[in-house]
């Protein structure tokens, strides 16, 4: 196996969960010590990064943006900056940030990582398409998609967490509290996020995931 891959940009299938569309680049190259991914405004004026900041506790990820194409305008906690081809923005947790697209092609790369963490990718890459239809109530067919995606994918917490809700929210209570076990055997954030979150409230006061989030 050789050390080394080359892409393009354009040979980066781009995904979407129905907001920005971007480039996979972590996930294409199998890259696991930090994220980076690349968005690209097709016609001036398309928003190229979600509105977002990294504050949440799962999250506090710090951001470098780099424009490699084009011309961006960022809004970070509502200043604007203009940024051409060659520009540098970085933003820390906190920072409402988004970007727009002022000429047809810009495209942004991104790279994050939490300061003092070691990285650990949960597979948004793999979820994005499956989002929609998550939200649109489809949880059968997400939990059946899920489940195919983790034999290629078994490295993501964040699939077995996804199929955990899913699966709890179409009855599958044995297997709901299977996949969530893995979730937190491997990563403990998810513990104390399937606390509080309503898709377990079909297997809330089943004895194995009581013992799950109390330990």
């Amino acid at each position: 196996m050789s050390g080394y891959a080359v892409a393009h940009l354009e040979e980066i299938d781009e995904i979407s969960d129905g907001r920005c569309p971007k480039r996979p680049v972590r996930h294409h190259f199998g890259i696991t010590a930090f994220g980076v991914n690349a968005w690209t405004g097709r016609e001036a004026g398309d928003r190229i990064i979600n509105e977002h900041d990294e504050s949440e506790e799962q999250d506090l990820q710090e951001e470098l943006y780099l424009v490699q194409s084009g011309r961006a305008r960022f809004e970070l906690d509502g200043e604007r900056v203009d940024a051409p081809a060659g520009t540098f923005v970085f933003a820390r947790p906190s920072v409402k940030r988004t970007a727009f697209a002022e000429e047809r092609g810009t495209t942004i790369v991104a790279l994050g990582g939490v300061p003092g963490k070691a990285y650990e990718p949960y597979g948004n890459e793999v979820w994005a398409p499956l989002r929609p239809l998550y939200e649109s109530g489809q949880y059968a067919e997400v939990a059946d998609r899920l489940r195919a995606e983790l034999e290629a994918h078994p490295e993501y917490t964040m699939l077995f967490y996804n199929l955990a809700c899913s699966e709890s929210l179409v009855g599958r209570k044995a297997d709901a509290i299977e996949h969530l076990r893995v979730a937190v055997e491997r990563s403990d954030q998810w513990r104390s996020l399937a606390a509080e979150d309503s898709d377990f409230d079909a297997i809330r006061d089943e004895p194995a995931f009581k013992e799950l989030i109390s330990s």
